[in-house]
């Protein structure tokens, strides 16, 4: 069992203007009556550099070979941190360890929280690639949703991104919305492809626990709907030349998310900032994941060491599912060796799942080379949950 070269690094920013009613991500919206500069930006950038001390220190990474490969700065809103703290933040990093020449920078933007000066601000101080948080194009949509923009504001936003000098942009869309239609998830679609976009999040909206839209559970289109708006969305994409390469992701030829293909692939990660998460492979092959306190002022005053990095050392009975949840949600082969690589599993474990998903055609086997099939794709969670431990 080997570690990965690529070494990818998450940095969690936990506030936003407003909590959307969906949201299950550690989030905490800014009191409206307030400026939103009414966060500690300073403190907080200067702790997370003091996070990522400690964690390449914990893990023994100071003098390692291994470059960051990727740099994701999500949220909450990253874009309401100026453009100064988002510089600050990589040249500190930069300090600490070494980038390799091609690293992917995305920085999540949701449309209302910058201007054009501060789009060009982030690519000045090193991001390289833009997310940004759509979710739709129609105004009742939105406001169902909870978000702070309209539909111009949406379009504006990506205009803005192209002006700035973005050419790597992503626009993340969600459908199976209240009371919406087939038609109009299609026409979202189509809106943000008038775009010279290259890649492309197509999320269907789930109720997820602890969220708004979990205790009051707003009217949802039903399964064969939203199944069906899936695949005409799907069919609308693929004339444009994306290509889908996961469950909920589109892109143009060599422009695939860097960042999210590592989580995919069962890669490594370090997680800085309050309440993020990360995984890394230890010197004697175990895979340990690490939680950041949640709340932003217990991850700026608990004092670092002990207790601050909630590590857990992956048991190996897990390890099939934890492999399987994550890689079979990409649509390409790979080889039952790279399951062994990376989690010091043999195949003889897995066989029971192997062959029941091969009995229900979920995937398909070649030698050694596993794939999901166009059933498996309708059935993902059936057919991660073949390799849950008994």
């Amino acid at each position: 069992m080997t570690n990965s070269s690529n070494l990818s690094l998450y940095i969690h920013i936990p506030w936003c203007i407003k909590k959307c009613p969906y949201c299950d991500f550690n989030s905490h919206g800014l009191d409206r009556a307030k400026s939103t500069t009414d966060f500690p930006e300073q403190n907080y950038v200067q702790r997370l550099l003091d996070d990522l001390q400690y964690d390449l220190e914990f893990f023994n990474l100071v003098k390692s070979s291994r470059k960051i490969h990727s740099i994701f700065f999500g949220g909450g809103t990253p874009s309401l941190f100026s453009a100064l703290a988002i510089g600050d933040i990589l040249e500190g990093v930069a300090k600490q360890i070494e980038f390799t020449s091609d690293c992917e920078i995305t920085l999540e933007a949701n449309p209302g929280t910058f201007e054009s000066e501060k789009f060009i601000g982030f690519k000045a101080a090193g991001v390289n690639r833009l997310s940004i948080g759509i979710q739709s194009f129609n105004a009742q949509h939105l406001k169902r949703l909870g978000r702070i923009h309209d539909s111009d504001e949406a379009s504006k936003a990506i205009r803005m991104a192209f002006e700035a000098g973005f050419e790597n942009v992503n626009c993340d869309l969600m459908y199976a919305l209240p009371e919406q239609s087939i038609e109009q998830a299609v026409l979202d679609v189509q809106t943000a492809l008038q775009f010279p976009i290259n890649h492309l999040s197509h999320y269907q909206l789930t109720l997820e626990p602890n969220t708004l839209f979990a205790k009051y559970p707003p009217k949802l289109p039903d399964d064969d709907i939203a199944w069906q708006m899936q695949e005409e969305c799907q069919e609308t994409i693929a004339k444009s030349g994306l290509e889908q390469y996961e469950v909920s992701a589109y892109a143009k030829q060599n422009q695939r998310s860097r960042h999210n293909l590592n989580y995919w692939r069962f890669g490594d990660y370090l997680g800085i900032g309050a309440g993020a998460h990360g995984k890394i492979t230890g010197s004697q092959g175990e895979i340990i994941r690490t939680a950041k306190p949640r709340h932003p002022n217990q991850y700026l005053s608990n004092k670092l060491g002990s207790g601050f990095v909630g590590d857990k050392l992956v048991s190996k009975i897990d390890l099939p599912f934890e492999y399987f949840l994550n890689r079979l949600r990409l649509y390409e082969n790979f080889n039952l060796s790279d399951f062994v690589d990376r989690t010091g599993v043999e195949t003889a474990h897995i066989q029971a799942g192997l062959d029941k998903a091969l009995e229900n055609q979920w995937i398909s086997l070649s030698g050694q080379d596993i794939k999901t099939t166009e059933l498996g794709k309708r059935f993902m969670n059936d057919l991660q949950s073949l390799f849950l431990a008994d």
